[in-house]
């Protein structure tokens, strides 16, 4: 049994030498996580051998369809180290070929370093190892600061959302939402409410779900917050129904004036159909049917008043008939005598209505004359001021003409001319001379 296994472990070894013999190139992790501004390092691990050509480091494009980004290499044939152009000034190749290390540097990360990134060795004595490994480098990024909104109507009975939102942050943020009362309470979320990728939706809201809502926005990197505060008000009413509302009312006061005005006619003409079935006197007339018709009306009264002389005169037996007519026609001169009183206070008033007007209007008439003469008057005593001054001016111009005159008098002037002409030796006394 022993001879056996020896059998077996010198096979196992002799295996294992065989697999091992070509080259491995190994990077520990598959992801590598940084924070956005640090500097990223991805260790590669080789076999150390004295045939290697080259180290290379190549990221992967944006694009699949598009070449591998070269981002560093090792070429034996100048024993130096290349930095492409892309990433040149910030990446760096740590190598040590007798340790067979070969780890990239990228210094001041950010968010488009986040891809993947392959050691490759070349060794063309080596056919048969793995001569390439490949990592993913994410570059971790804090979330913003996030934001709050509140998104609908606050009222009674709606639904509304309530959103948070960072607009930055490697991996994505997740978010969480806390609710505290009025009093500052913390409090669970009410039964119905859903939270979905920072959104948080409450149902038939009411004056319990007033209070504040606090959003927190957490990654792997740190957390960030924000807060709001949710009024829920009485449902308000809106133009539309206030219109409506004021239709309606107007509407039914329309109704209600059309419903009064109708029982009013009925009511008129109910109270005239039971003055035409009580019955008017015959020859009896109303004011309504004497307005506008003063002559009709004298001429009806001297119609009656000698119907009533003619009927005086008769002498026909007295009946029943008879009295009753005269019974009647008492009550009509009675009714008669009424109106002519009515007429005559009318007419009365209407004779004093005219008088005052009339004394209104010479009134004011006068008071109108009045005005006119005061203005008249001074006018006048402007036009007589006027004139005054006229004079006065005239007087002064008078004086004058008068001293320029005795200034200017021919006389004085003849005087004063020979004086001046005369030569100094003639006296003035000499005789002219009979030739001038």
């Amino acid at each position: 049994m022993a001879g056996t296994l020896g059998i077996f472990g010198i096979c196992l070894l002799f295996a294992g030498v065989h697999m091992t013999s070509g080259m491995t190139v190994t990077i520990p992790n598959q992801v590598y996580k940084v924070a956005r501004g640090d500097k990223a390092v991805i260790p590669c691990a080789f076999t150390p051998s004295t045939t290697i050509t080259s180290i290379t480091w190549t990221a992967d494009p944006d694009n699949k369809d598009d070449p591998e980004i070269n981002v560093a290499g090792y070429f034996s044939g100048g024993n130096k180290i290349t930095i492409y152009k892309k990433y040149k000034g910030r990446a760096n190749i740590v190598l040590d070929l007798v340790k067979g290390t070969a780890n990239l540097e990228l210094l001041s990360v950010t968010n488009t370093d986040t891809r993947d990134y392959e050691c490759k060795v070349q060794d063309p004595e080596d056919e048969e190892g793995r001569l390439s490994d490949k990592a993913n480098l994410m570059v971790l990024v804090a979330p913003s600061q996030p934001k709050c909104d509140i998104v609908g109507k606050t009222e009674y009975f709606e639904n509304i959302q309530l959103k948070c939102l960072s607009e930055e942050g490697m991996p994505t943020p997740v978010y969480k939402w806390q609710s505290y009362s009025v009093h500052n309470v913390l409090r669970p979320l009410p039964p119905k409410a859903t939270e979905q990728s920072g959104v948080l939706s409450l149902l038939n809201i009411s004056m319990d779900t007033s209070g504040y809502y606090i959003c927190t926005s957490t990654n792997e990197i740190k957390s960030a917050m924000c807060n709001v505060t949710l009024r829920v008000d009485p449902p308000s009413m809106n133009i539309a129904s206030t219109g409506g509302i004021i239709g309606g009312v107007v509407g039914v006061a329309l109704v209600v004036g059309i419903i009064i005005c109708c029982c009013c006619y009925c009511r008129r003409r109910r109270e005239k159909a039971e003055e035409f079935a009580m019955g008017k006197p015959e020859g009896e007339y109303t004011d309504e049917d004497y307005e506008g018709k003063e002559d009709d009306r004298d001429e009806h009264v001297k119609y009656e008043e000698e119907r009533r002389l003619k009927s005086a005169d008769r002498r026909d037996p007295p009946d029943d008939r008879s009295e009753r007519s005269y019974d009647r026609r008492s009550d009509y001169t009675d009714r008669k005598d009424q109106y002519t009183d009515r007429r005559d206070d009318r007419s009365d008033r209407s004779e004093k209505y005219d008088r005052d007007d009339r004394r209104d209007r010479y009134n004011d008439g006068r008071e109108r004359y009045d005005d006119r003469r005061e203005r008249n008057d001074d006018r006048r005593d402007r036009y007589d001021a006027r004139g005054d001054r006229y004079e006065d001016r005239r007087d002064r111009n008078d004086d004058r003409r008068d001293r320029y005159d005795d200034r200017y008098d021919s006389d004085r002037y003849s005087d004063r001319y020979d004086s001046r002409d005369r030569p100094t030796s003639v006296p003035p006394n000499k005789p002219k001379d009979p030739k001038y």
